[in-house]
C-alpha cells in the first residue's frame, strides 16, 4: 500500500471516481440522461446566439 493511502489520503482521481459512483448509485441512469439533454439544449442555444451575433 502506498504511503498516501496508509495516512488516509486519496488522490483527486480516486475522489472523483468515488463521487461518480455515489452519484450513479443515488440518482440512477435517468439523472445522466436528463443532464445530458439539458447540456445539449444549452449548446444549441449558444450556437444559435453565436450565429445571430455573427450576422450583425
Amino acid at each position: 500500500m502506498s504511503e498516501e493511502k496508509s495516512k488516509g489520503k486519496m488522490t483527486v482521481e480516486e475522489a472523483g471516481r468515488l463521487g461518480g459512483e455515489k452519484t450513479a448509485e443515488t440518482h440512477g441512469p435517468e439523472f445522466y440522461s436528463e443532464i445530458g439533454r439539458k447540456g445539449g439544449q444549452k449548446v444549441r442555444k449558444l450556437v444559435r446566439e453565436g450565429k445571430e451575433h455573427g450576422e450583425e
